[in-house]
């Protein structure tokens, strides 16, 4: 018996071995073939072109005065077919510009931009995955060719939705309803969207997992309600099955009204699920709705899986059915006879250990992405949650239903006074002191190391699930000792930042770009305002150039950084080279300047990117490291 037992469990280990051999090929197999089918060359070089295209798609952003058109033209240098998005000016935009319209116009192209420094975004893979083969901006006027037909889309839809929201309620509240009702988030205004991400309550304006149950939890309800006044259908016909059957064409036409975008797609397809299961008298909430959730999205987008959207998704939920499942919570939820007071103190207990978990969960996985989280969101999700969820969408959905007899001004107004609450807790949150925390780019070894930890205690049953805690425990200490870099360079060589020994930043230029500046601050996790180079009594600046002594790594560093595109002379420039350890220019500078450790001129910064510099150790991160050998990434970068 013991050797049968034993060939048993052999064979059980070999086919285990293969099924993941072949889940892992299979998943190759399908990210390789998405991006060979949709991956789009990116063009050569910057250029300014006239044209003719077909709009595409068009997307209002009234909070940046501006509309982002998608435009599908024939490039008349290499005669392929271009996917490329333009940003028009406000003033410049018109009615005629819908999608299927055919326009001429001027326009300033560029490449899709690779990460500005390593760990910032990468808009040159989104733009891979979207068909984007170059970003602009118009030049001069439009003309318009062809105009479109009557156009009744799913996505105007989305815009009249969208403009009608914002027409009944004006202001902030109107951006955010907009946002709720439609997906639309163009016209939230920047301060509004730093307050909601900075109080942790940023996943309230992406159409997710809480809009989308809430649609459907309403469809079913009134469902339920309204079938249950017709005698004759309630004898012949399961409800639960009719009910479930409308909330699910309500989500889904929720969905795909709103862009069908990853989060939305997914919370959709496990509240479907969900629904099934009600129906059949299963368990609703379980670890294989979202298994089965997630091999949907990423057989449809299996870029997603490397993206903060998927990731945060998936890990708020199953943080949310692990502690559902968990025995304790069980028994704590259980009914019993109770007053009123105590059955709603228990649930609110609840819903805050829920939050609190959800943000222990999410936060290295924000910072991975983002280098900065907000630290309340726990506290502020407990009263954000319920307000959206029971009171601001139900009371835009009613608006909206009583405006077709031109009745909704008064749920209009109540849904104002919501959403300005829900407005006031995010800038009260996000103003309080230690609300946001800002980390350097933390290593991918961390980020993994949670993970595996976190999913061990999400997943496995009994005391072994406590397992998990020691390498969600190391993970917290080299997340606590990530280093920060002293010296960040950008991969156009313009923005230099240095993080002084006392946490504060130094730059080299004032930047009008809000993304330069916003990467550097996040980059070196510095929270307080960058002084200039040329204002810090330890640096000596010319027109030309600047010098700055660093002591690091029991030693000191000489750095010498160009602030102009002047000729200077050769030999004078030679010789200045020789002197310092590290020179930074964003130009190309001559062989004969040689410095005795790094030259970060045009021409290396053009072949590795954007740089992180360690001067303890000493070592060199750049973004050419962490690209790999695909179609968005070009080396050297022309």
């Amino acid at each position: 018996m013991a050797a049968w037992r034993g060939r048993d469990e052999r064979a059980n280990l070999l086919l285990a071995t293969l099924a993941l051999s072949l889940a892992m090929a299979g998943a190759l197999s399908t990210i390789w073939a998405r991006s060979a089918m949709i991956g789009a060359e990116p063009i050569e070089y910057a250029r300014v072109e006239r044209f003719e295209a077909r709009i595409l798609e068009r997307e209002e952003r009234p909070a940046e005065e501006r509309v982002r058109l998608t435009l599908a033209f024939r490039d008349p240098e290499t005669a392929r077919a271009l996917k490329v998005r333009v940003n028009i000016p406000g003033e410049k935009d018109s009615a005629s510009l819908q999608p299927g319209a055919v326009i001429r116009l001027r326009a300033r192209l560029m490449p899709p931009a690779p990460p500005i420094l390593p760990g910032a975004y990468d808009f040159a893979r989104h733009a891979w995955f979207d068909g984007l083969a170059a970003t602009g901006t118009l030049l001069g006027s439009i003309e318009n060719v062809q105009p479109t037909a009557a156009d009744n889309t799913i996505g105007e839809t989305q815009r009249f939705l969208s403009r009608h929201v914002r027409e009944r309620l004006d202001g902030s509240a109107g951006t955010i309803a907009a946002a709720f009702a439609s997906g639309d988030r163009g016209a939230i205004t920047q301060r509004d969207e730093e307050a909601m991400r900075d109080a942790g309550l940023t996943h309230l304006l992406s159409i997710s997992g809480l809009h989308v149950s809430a649609v459907i939890a309403g469809a079913y309800f009134l469902a339920m309600r309204l079938l249950a006044l017709w005698p004759w259908l309630t004898l012949r016909v399961r409800l639960p099955l009719v009910a479930a059957a409308v909330g699910a064409l309500a989500g889904i036409g929720y969905t795909l009204l709103t862009g069908a975008e990853v989060p939305t797609v997914r919370s959709c397809v496990g509240a479907v699920l969900v629904l099934l299961a009600l129906a059949l008298g299963r368990e609703p909430l379980s670890m294989r709705m979202v298994a089965v959730a997630a091999m949907v999205v990423l057989l449809l987008w299996p870029e997603s899986l490397v993206g903060p959207s998927f990731q945060m998704s998936f890990a708020a939920v199953i943080a949310i059915i692990a502690l559902r499942n968990a025995g304790p919570v069980r028994a704590f939820l259980a009914p019993r006879e109770e007053s009123a007071f105590r059955w709603f103190g228990r649930r609110s207990l609840m819903l805050f250990l829920t939050g609190l978990l959800i943000e222990i969960a999410l936060t290295p996985i924000v910072l991975f992405h983002f280098h900065r989280a907000g630290l309340y969101g726990a506290f502020a999700n407990v009263i954000a949650i319920p307000l959206v969820t029971f009171l601001s969408m139900p009371l835009i959905a009613l608006a909206l239903m009583f405006d077709l007899a031109g009745l909704g001004a008064p749920a209009w107004w109540l849904a104002g006074l919501s959403l300005d609450l829900l407005l006031g807790i995010a800038h009260f949150t996000a103003g309080q002191p230690g609300a946001v925390k800002l980390v350097p780019q933390m290593g991918m070894g961390t980020v993994m190391l949670y993970i595996g930890g976190a999913l061990w205690l999400a997943l496995w049953r009994g005391r072994a699930r406590l397992w998990g805690a020691v390498p969600v425990s190391i993970a917290a200490l080299f997340l606590a000792a990530t280093p920060t870099p002293d010296v960040l360079v950008t991969r156009d060589g313009r923005h230099v930042g240095i993080v002084r020994e006392d946490g504060g930043l130094l730059t080299l230029r004032y930047s009008r770009s809000t993304y330069a500046r916003d990467n550097l601050h996040e980059l070196a996790g510095v929270e307080t305002d960058p002084v200039l180079m040329s204002e810090w009594p330890g640096a000596r600046c010319s027109p030309d150039f600047c010098v700055i002594l660093l002591e690091r790594g029991k030693r000191t560093w000489t750095l010498l950084m160009a602030r102009s595109n002047n000729l200077i002379e050769e030999r004078a420039l030679a010789a200045a080279c020789d002197q310092v350890d590290i020179v930074v220019a964003d130009r190309f500078l001559p062989r004969s300047c040689r410095p005795r450790w790094l030259k970060a001129d045009r021409r290396f910064l053009a072949r590795e990117g954007g740089l992180s510099i360690y001067l303890d150790e000493p070592r060199l991160v750049s973004v050419a490291e962490t690209q790999g050998e695909h179609g968005w990434w070009r080396e050297p970068n022309r």
